[in-house]
């Protein structure tokens, strides 16, 4: 069982920057990939952003590259999710995800496990 707690969101003007942390617990952390999602109200949850669990390559959704920018430390076992230049529609619930050994994508999404979402808000 892996525990994924988040933190870092809050209000921010846009433009402004944000960072927010994934602690896990439970498991190795290193043996897990792990994205971001996003869900706005009254919208799907969305895919952010996603890193593997070894060295490999990080994808973003096309509506943050260039601004987010997503990264671990695995002797800390957390991931974080480095946002500039943000803007008010990236105001969201913000939730990282966890699976062992099976990278997360936009075209996967499945994730074992969740955890409880920070949320974010940006005002004009």
């Amino acid at each position: 069982q892996v525990r994924l707690v988040e933190s870092g969101g809050g209000l921010v003007q846009a433009g402004g920057s944000l960072r927010l942390s994934c602690v896990a617990s439970g498991r190795t952390f290193s043996n897990y990939a792990v994205a971001w999602f996003r869900q706005a109200p009254g919208k799907e949850r969305e895919f952010v952003a996603s890193i593997p669990w070894s060295a490999g390559t990080t994808v973003y959704a096309d509506s943050v590259k260039g601004r987010f920018t997503i990264s671990r430390d695995n002797a800390k076992n957390t991931v974080y999710l480095q946002m500039n230049s943000l803007k008010p529609e990236d105001t969201a619930v913000y939730y990282c995800a966890a699976n062992f050994r099976r990278f997360i994508s936009a075209s996967d999404t499945a994730a074992n496990y969740w955890g409880q979402g920070t949320q974010v808000t940006v005002s004009s």
